[in-house]
């Protein structure tokens, strides 16, 4: 019961929704007196409440979908035109809570919400290697996260080569000192030459000027070199050992400077339009709450990542404190006002030229980065609006709210009159906030509906005309129940005989078999009196029914289908006992369907020798809008759960042909 009253409470929703909007519109003329009335009015042709696409003259026809009375539909502009309209009074309106707004050019701003992480940056990494090959005789920072200065110790190598090296610079030296009283230029400058190609030598080993002057002064060789740090910042990586020998290009340690970090972010591709280089953007972090960070867009990858469907935008940050650390969760926001073609107006970069590789740098005039010595670009180029066609630049823009979009179609419905509302398919382009950029389908200056546009869709279907999810009105409307293949050349019934025949699953004795036919037709005969509402002889058919069944005793089968054959029977059994005491025909119909529901994959299981054809049937509109399936075996709709109510409400929905060409192999006798 409760499923019941939940999948009711849409239906009277709407039929409160439809009776308000359809209150002070043309309304139909009631049956009683009809021709009387229709003497005085404009008759224009007569429809089914339930099935609008259908439009008859003669007044006593039926519905041929769901065989009810037919009621008037009086002429007039709203109720015959073939545009998606409309027309409410302003108490309609009022109670369906119509707004209306003005379609205007103007700078709309979205905020665009991104999550990612705190990153090293990569230019600020320093990797200390072995420039010599040697052996590592001591580490000085021997765990990782440790702070150093520029010039601080970090290892000692030892390497023959490097003693070599030395000792061939104080050979050199010693040989300069003894040509100083040599007359002969020409060995002077030679041995000067070798003791700058040995310098040279050692600057390319890893040792530095004072390192190089050191041995120099003294005039004694080591065959050790201390490994400085040339930066200052925090060891983020040990790649060796103390003890350990290493080749030329060893890594040893790994140093960041975090003064300066990045954070990347990941943007969905629906936010790109927005996105633009050297934005400014805000962050913020769950150890610091209530604090702000700020940073500039300095790169946007040109390559979107397919399994996230998103694209890294990167940040520069500065972070003098330390307290963004690396792999650190971050929340960002951009703030964008949008303009035409995807392009965004940005007040402090009009005009100005800014570094393409650091977006802090912006200046007045062209020139160059004061970092990196590029030449600067106009922010125009990176896609910003030009100060000087700043109005022409304000894109078209309808509230959020005013569109009803459905994939690829998208339709507002406009308000140019007072009351009146026309549909009209338009072309959006990206979200922006509250608001879409229209690019096609209306002007600057039309009034249209800004709330409520579902609701005027509504009405408009349930009135068989262009809507927003049938934009060819009629049948498409009455999806809910579809019965169109009368109107449609094709019947339902040519669709389904073109499937090929269903082969039953297992095989049952031929006496089984007989008996199985002489409950089929009891069924059928059952069947056929709810249709025609008579409750005396579908009970005496279930009676009959019920009296087949006990007859037959259990069925020799396949194990398989041993627990499906005595379920159905179970089922039909106790079915046909609630049947037998049912009060009235409504009751009977609710069993019958209960009945039908064993009675169908049993048919499809073990009935391989009948030898026949049937059709199941099923009407949409049953119980409530649960639905339910019958059998016949024969054309022709004959509703046993309306019966001469709606005597041809339903669909063929399959056309089960039984035959015993796989069966035979499977029974067990």
């Amino acid at each position: 019961m409760k499923k019941i009253l939940l999948f009711n409470i849409p239906i009277v929703v709407l039929a409160f929704v439809a009776g308000m909007l359809f209150k002070d519109s043309p309304k139909p003329i009631p049956m009683d007196g009809l021709t009387e009335h229709a003497s005085h009015s404009n008759v224009a042709f007569y429809t089914c409440s339930m099935h609008p696409s259908v439009k008859l003259q003669d007044p006593n026809s039926k519905c041929p979908i769901c065989a009810m009375d037919l009621i008037p539909v009086t002429s007039g502009t709203d109720d015959l035109a073939g545009f998606p309209s409309l027309s409410l009074s302003p108490r309609a309106m009022k109670l369906a809570e119509i707004e209306t707004a003005v379609v205007e050019r103007k700078f709309v701003e979205t905020e665009i919400r991104m999550v990612g992480k705190v990153a090293y940056d990569e230019t600020r990494l320093s990797y200390i290697t072995a420039w010599v090959p040697g052996r590592l005789d001591r580490l000085y920072v021997d765990y990782t996260g440790v702070a150093v200065n520029k010039g601080d110790h970090l290892a000692d190598l030892y390497s023959p080569d490097l003693l070599s090296a030395q000792e061939e610079l104080l050979q050199a030296i010693q040989t300069s000192e003894s040509l100083k009283t040599s007359e002969s230029n020409f060995l002077k400058s030679k041995s000067l030459a070798n003791i700058e190609s040995t310098k040279e030598k050692l600057r390319l080993w890893g040792l530095s000027e004072d390192q190089i002057s050191a041995i120099e002064e003294s005039g004694t060789s080591s065959d050790h070199i201390t490994i400085n740090s040339p930066i200052s910042g925090i060891v983020v990586h040990k790649d060796a050992l103390e003890g350990m020998y290493v080749k030329t290009g060893n890594r040893v340690y790994t140093i960041a400077d975090l003064s300066k970090v990045w954070v990347k972010l990941d943007a969905y591709e629906s936010d790109l339009p927005w996105l633009h280089y050297g934005q400014a953007v805000e962050f913020r972090t769950e150890a610091y709450p209530g604090q702000v960070f700020k940073g500039q867009i300095a790169f946007i990858d040109p390559i979107l990542n397919s399994s996230t469907r998103t694209v890294k935008v990167r940040v520069n940050l500065p972070n003098p404190d330390g307290k963004l650390k690396p792999d650190m969760f971050v929340r960002a926001t951009v703030k964008s006002r949008v303009a035409k073609g995807g392009r965004v107006m940005n007040p402090d970069l009009m005009g100005k030229w800014i570094s393409p590789m650091h977006p802090e740098i912006v200046k007045n005039e062209p020139g160059s980065c004061d970092i990196c010595g590029m030449d600067l670009v106009s922010a125009e180029s990176m896609g910003y609006v030009s100060a000087d066609h700043l109005e022409e630049e304000a894109p078209l823009v309808i509230p959020a709210s005013a569109p009803l979009i459905t994939g690829k179609r998208a339709v507002v419905y406009l308000s140019n009159k007072p009351g009146h509302f026309e549909g009209r398919v338009v072309e959006l382009g990206p979200r922006a906030g509250d608001y879409y950029i229209v690019f096609d389908g209306l002007e600057e200056g039309e009034q249209i509906v800004s709330r409520g546009s579902f609701k005027i869709d509504s009405a408009v279907q349930i009135q068989a005309k262009p809507s927003m999810m049938h934009p060819d009105g009629g049948e498409g409307s009455m999806s809910h129940h579809d019965h169109s293949s009368h109107a449609q050349g094709k019947s339902n019934d040519d669709q389904i005989a073109s499937n090929p025949p269903v082969v039953t699953m297992f095989g049952v004795p031929d006496a089984w078999t007989q008996l199985l036919k002489l409950i089929l037709n009891d069924y059928l005969e059952l069947q056929s009196s709810l249709s025609h509402d008579s409750i005396e002889k579908s009970q005496e058919h279930a009676a009959s029914f019920k009296h087949q069944l006990d007859t037959m005793e259990e069925a020799v089968i396949d194990e398989d289908g041993e627990s499906s054959w005595d379920g159905y029977v179970n089922s039909m059994n106790a079915a046909l006992v609630r049947m037998d005491k049912a009060a009235d025909i409504h009751n009977v119909r609710e069993f019958f369907l209960e009945l039908s529901n064993a009675l169908v994959p049993m048919l499809k299981q073990f009935g391989s020798g009948l030898e026949q054809e049937i059709l199941i049937y099923h009407c949409p509109m049953a119980f409530r809008g649960k639905g339910g399936d019958w059998v016949q075996n024969k054309s022709g709709i004959e509703n046993p759960y309306f019966g001469s109510s709606m005597f041809s409400c339903g669909e063929l929905k399959e056309r089960l042909t039984l035959t015993s060409e796989k069966g035979d192999d499977l029974l067990h006798e």
